[in-house]
């Protein structure tokens, strides 16, 4: 259950709303090394930057994907401290961007667990939001078995943040599946969405939850993914994507390391919005 179940992280100074603004979804296939990716992010990142990108997010498990589950509990940071954390923080100074770390292992009170968490830098480096994953993925299918709970402790606290990119709402991965915190974020107008879906079950079910988000919520959806194999002998499904509020994908990356970019449109979701006010239309309310 959520203790809190809206955390909204409002950003000192007011933001105005950009009337467009180019956004970019890193896709990776990262390694057990933390040094080698966070390489492999800051070439990518800088590609995005080249096409103009002012948003750019990076996939859950950037920085590690480790030969088994616990290899995060070695490389987990307290917040605020460690170079991950710098990393992201640095970066997104340095590119004056907003830089999103699809996920970080951050430290809890049990040594054997962390949280998985999403992490917002603004533009002059400050952390602007953090979410910690609520929903733990777990899969038993043929030779495939996972359960995050076995080393990630939940978070119960949903979150959403207001950027000069209108507010935006925080999610990771097997959230995707739970279209209900997404309705605890009210309205958000850009919907985060790092991943690292796995190869089998994002051929099957990933386009269709990442276009669903966004029509519901008539919402821009950022969806950065893990995209290939793993030196632990993980398949990953990549096909990161960007999709606008009318669930038409922008573009898309299937495989293999990349930086997708497009250009969001304020006003053509203000008019879709106008147009077909569902979101006003709600009347079950679950939540």
């Amino acid at each position: 259950m959520l203790k809190n179940t809206h955390e909204h992280h409002q950003q000192v100074a007011t933001h105005e709303r950009l009337s467009s603004f180019r956004v970019a979804a890193i896709q990776m296939a990262s390694g057990p090394s933390v040094s080698a990716n966070l390489e492999e992010a800051a070439r990518w990142i800088e590609e995005a930057v080249t096409q103009q990108a002012q948003l750019v997010v990076l996939p859950e498990y950037f920085c590690i994907m480790g030969m088994k589950d616990t290899d995060k509990l070695a490389v987990r940071e307290h917040p605020g401290e460690g170079p991950i954390q710098k990393f992201l923080s640095d970066t997104a100074k340095r590119h004056r961007i907003w830089l999103v770390g699809g996920s970080v292992p951050l430290a809890t009170s049990d040594p054997n667990k962390v949280y998985n968490s999403c992490l917002v830098y603004a533009d002059n480096g400050e952390l602007a939001a953090r979410y910690d994953k609520i929903h733990l993925f777990g899969l038993q299918l043929g030779n495939e078995h996972y359960a995050e709970e076995k080393t990630i402790k939940a978070g119960d606290k949903v979150v959403t943040v207001d950027s000069p990119f209108g507010r935006m709402g925080l999610s990771i991965c097997y959230d995707l599946r739970f279209p209900e915190l997404f309705r605890n974020m009210n309205k958000v107008d850009i919907i985060l969405a790092p991943a690292a879906f796995t190869a089998i079950t994002g051929k099957a079910h990933w386009e269709v939850l990442v276009r669903a988000r966004a029509v519901e919520n008539m919402a821009y959806v950022i969806a950065p993914g893990q995209g290939g194999y793993h030196v632990g002998g993980r398949e990953t499904n990549g096909d990161s994507m960007i999709v606008d509020p009318w669930g038409v994908v922008m573009e898309r990356l299937p495989k293999g390391p990349g930086a997708v970019v497009a250009t969001l449109d304020p006003e053509y979701q203000t008019r879709l919005r106008t147009n077909l006010p569902a979101l006003n239309h709600r009347t079950l309310q679950f939540c």
